[in-house]
């Protein structure tokens, strides 16, 4: 079952994009072997995810090898540091994400790969984490393993080319 964690942001883009059904519960993620983390906002999911256990589930998924998609938010969420520091992430991904890094929504546009809204970009890409695509010369597409994560926004994109 692909699960798209319905707690804040735009899941049901994702959800409609991916054949997804939406998630709240970590007994809900423990049935999934697949979760899209979508885009939002990064420090509100985490407050959401405050004492539920979610943390928890998405780990013991990766661990499992169930595959993870985190898009924009998502990405943040699942990175090992994140830019302006002091900022927790679930060390998922070995890379460093930089917030709101493209500019803010008046800065936000559109590309054939999927909108950057508010878009956090990669500011370094640790060993045997694999750059899918770029964009402008920046990392947009990687995949460590069972990890994978979007900076843009391709469930919005007019034909999303990413399959999980």
């Amino acid at each position: 079952m692909i699960g798209v964690l319905a707690l804040q942001g735009d899941f049901a883009a994702h959800t409609k994009a991916f054949g997804a059904v939406e998630v709240r519960l970590p007994d809900e993620i423990d049935r999934c072997d697949t979760l899209i983390l979508p885009g939002g906002e990064s420090t509100t999911m985490l407050k959401l995810m405050e004492g539920t256990r979610i943390e928890e589930a998405i780990q013991s998924l990766a661990l499992r090898g169930g595959k993870i998609l985190g898009t924009c938010a998502g990405a943040i969420l699942l990175a090992k540091e994140v830019h302006p520091a002091g900022q927790r992430s679930l060390d998922l991904i070995d890379i460093t994400i930089e917030r709101n890094s493209y500019g803010r929504q008046l800065e936000s546009f559109d590309t054939p790969l999927g909108p950057f809204i508010r878009a956090p970009r990669i500011t370094r890409v640790g060993e045997g984490v694999e750059v899918l695509k770029e964009w402008e010369g920046d990392p947009v597409l990687l995949r460590q393993g069972n990890i994978t994560v979007a900076t843009y926004h391709p469930e919005l994109a007019a034909e999303p080319s990413l399959t999980i």
